[in-house]
């Protein structure tokens, strides 16, 4: 009976892991890069240095792929921003200044990361509006548990201010990406905190 392993002594389920890891990467790349409208399954392969058969064993299509490049930018961008707001101080001010500090600086850390986040989701089209919706959704959140209760006078409306801070800050950073001459950082993360405190009053 064959043992399953390969002559570099990895399992089948190693080889494919392996696999899916490196079309990740390329995606990662690629779509960031030339788009994943241009970004054919052959040359994805081409970049992973695998046959266009252990794509399909990988993912179904480009478009799962590319929710899988998606939802990984988004994880690690939410456990980033969680771990600087557990790391910040009690007040609601200094949690949220470091959440969308932690947040500017890690998505801009990596000009890939900026793209695929706030640019090639969109333009990815349908493929992607329930991920980006969860997205949406899980920032929405944080920032709600983060203030509690608005202390402004209006009752009820923490969740829409909420996602309006989302949205502004999502358009702040299509500006940086696509910006001959990029903001800098502070000013975006300044400017941030500036519609966030107006907002809830902090």
């Amino acid at each position: 009976m064959a043992s399953g392993r390969d002559y570099r002594g990895m399992t089948a389920e190693q080889r494919l892991a392996d696999r899916r890891e490196r079309l990740v990467t390329a995606a990662y790349t690629l779509f960031s890069g030339v788009g994943f409208g241009a970004t054919t399954i052959e040359r994805l392969c081409a970049s992973a240095r695998i046959s266009n058969r252990a794509f399909y064993e990988c993912f179904t299509g480009r478009e799962e792929l590319m929710r899988a490049v998606y939802e990984r930018c988004v994880e690690e961008t939410v456990i980033t921003v969680s771990k600087a707001i557990g790391e910040a101080g009690p007040d609601p001010d200094s949690r949220l200044c470091a959440g969308i500090t932690a947040y500017i600086t890690f998505v801009t850390r990596d000009i890939r990361r900026a793209r695929i986040l706030h640019l090639e989701v969109r333009r990815a089209g349908d493929i992607l509006t329930m991920e980006r919706q969860r997205a949406v959704n899980s920032f929405t959140e944080i920032i709600e548990q983060t203030m509690g209760e608005l202390p402004n006078g209006l009752p009820g409306r923490t969740h829409l201010l909420a996602l309006a801070v989302v949205g502004a800050l999502q358009e702040l950073l299509i500006e940086w990406v696509l910006a001959d001459d990029r903001p800098p950082l502070d000013h975006l993360i300044e400017t941030a905190l500036h519609i966030l405190r107006r907002c809830f009053g902090a």
